[in-house]
């Protein structure tokens, strides 16, 4: 099966690994070495995760912190979001 961000779920993981690295560059590649591994594992399991709070998705939790977002279509795993698990998700709607 095939793994492919979304642009959106690139930039959260952008936005989060320079976050981390401003304090701690080490933390900063390891977190990202943990997303990719966890991401990964999708390729071959991806019901890993549970069922999502948005119908139709699945989370999966690679650290206390975060979550992945992502969908199932068939024979490829979008990632659509990597929040902190502090972050409103799903966003509220205005």
């Amino acid at each position: 099966m095939r793994v492919l961000w979304t642009l959106l779920a690139e930039q959260d993981r952008a936005d989060i690994i320079d976050f981390i690295a401003e304090d701690n560059p080490l933390a900063a590649v390891r977190m990202d070495e943990l997303f990719a591994a966890a991401v990964e594992r999708l390729a071959n399991h991806p019901l890993l995760g549970r069922s999502g709070q948005i119908p139709g998705t699945r989370e999966l939790t690679p650290h206390d912190n975060y979550r992945v977002i992502y969908e199932v279509h068939a024979d490829t795993v979008w990632i659509l979001a990597l929040v902190h698990t502090a972050r409103l998700w799903p966003p509220a709607r205005p």
